[in-house]
């Protein structure tokens, strides 16, 4: 077999690198002994890696183009190997042509982690939005050294196990020759390089732990559990490198008069029998009596905080009373609504007078003696249609 390098190839000696990747990738995959086990197709296999191996590399090229011995020891022949990166490139198709060349050093700065905290919150601060002061507490670039992790006045210095590439060769002998692989450097754990003398202030790290206070606004019609992004405000990352976010997670403690439910805000009102009977008008205190004067949206001193609820004479105990638009506001815009639940009471206790006056009242409506009346279980519009589907 001929021992020129383009021949074996199947290449001109005008071809570019591409087109010799190209046709090595070719033969590689046709000639790998995991696809063809066959003796003599392994020692073709072999000189198709050296060919390659001599022209991948612009130096060995150029040196054999000039007249060179292609195979020579110290040339590129059997004893010099090839690297495993070449194979594993002609069948996947990565990384440029060559072992030589690495990925390089990784960089010491790197981005933070995020972070999360908890606020509390009252449920009219959820509703109408609220600016707090938040103290947290993160790891912030060391100016010390503005990140960079060294003493005053020093500097990284290259490693000399390396020399700066953050990667060594480990060379492992085969059927196939010598396969060389790429491992990140112990001396400089990849960084290419060391520091002799760290900074005190943060041990080499470039970065400190300390508390800090920020300002977090708080959108109106947040809901328990909503998360809050304040971007570049978490964690500064190793070497200092970039923040990571930081989230704000809602957490809306209960009311004492409302519940919400979506942006519908509940609350229920207990009235006497005789008020529901008669009817009557309540004045109904709303959310927006919790807000001090500094948590308006407008900052209008004017905003109101009551409502007149009319409640129709014949109430009857468990009736609602829709109040549009004076629920949560929505993130998205618009308002929920306001839902009055009635509980009418029953006195417990009565004097011989208002017994007396009860009595009268029972006779004169001809209800001494009610019958009752006896009717199936309210049910909801779900329930229904369950019932007609089911027959």
């Amino acid at each position: 077999m001929t021992q020129d390098p383009y021949e074996i190839l199947g290449v001109s000696r005008d071809a570019s690198a591409d087109e010799i990747k190209k046709a090595y990738r070719k033969l590689a995959r046709q000639l790998h002994p995991d696809v063809n086990p066959d003796p003599e197709t392994q020692e073709r296999f072999k000189d198709v890696s050296r060919a390659y191996e001599v022209l991948s590399d612009p130096g060995k090229r150029a040196a054999y183009d000039r007249g060179g011995d292609a195979f020579s020891q110290g040339f590129g022949g059997a004893g010099q190997g090839f690297s495993f990166t070449d194979i594993m490139d002609a069948f996947f198709g990565g990384g440029a042509p060559g072992g030589a060349q690495t990925r390089g050093p990784r960089s010491r700065a790197r981005r933070g982690q995020d972070a999360l905290i908890r606020l509390d919150v009252e449920l009219a601060e959820a509703a109408f939005g609220v600016t707090r002061d938040i103290k947290v507490d993160t790891a912030l670039r060391c100016e010390a050294c503005a990140g960079e992790g060294t003493a005053p006045g020093t500097s990284p210095v290259t490693c000399e196990t390396c020399h700066g590439q953050g990667e060594v060769a480990v060379v492992q002998r085969s059927f196939l020759g010598e396969i060389r692989t790429l491992r990140p450097c112990a001396a400089c754990r990849g960084y290419g390089s060391i520091i002799p003398d760290p900074c005190r202030e943060c041990s080499g790290d470039g970065r400190v732990r300390s508390r800090r206070t920020l300002t977090v606004k708080i959108p109106a019609g947040v809901d328990h559990g909503t998360r809050v992004q304040l971007t570049g405000q978490g964690e500064v990352g190793p070497g200092g490198g970039p923040a990571g976010d930081l989230y704000v997670e809602i957490h809306v403690e209960p009311h004492k008069t409302f519940t919400r439910h979506g942006n519908d805000l509940h609350t229920t009102v207990s009235l006497p029998m005789t008020a529901a009977a008669l009817g009557t008008r309540l004045t109904l205190p709303l959310l927006e009596a919790d807000l001090q004067p500094s948590e308006t949206q407008s900052g209008d001193a004017g905003t109101t905080t009551t409502y007149d609820l009319e409640v129709h004479p014949g109430t009857q105990s468990g009736s609602e009373q829709v109040i549009r638009g004076f629920g949560v506001p929505s993130l998205r815009g618009g308002r929920g609504d306001l839902v009055v639940s009635i509980v009418v009471e029953t006195p417990t206790r009565l004097d011989a007078r208002q017994e007396e006056l009860m009595r009268e009242l029972a006779a004169i409506r001809g209800e001494e003696q009610p019958d009752g009346k006896n009717e199936a279980p309210h049910r909801s519009m779900f329930g229904r249609l369950r019932d007609a589907f089911q027959g």
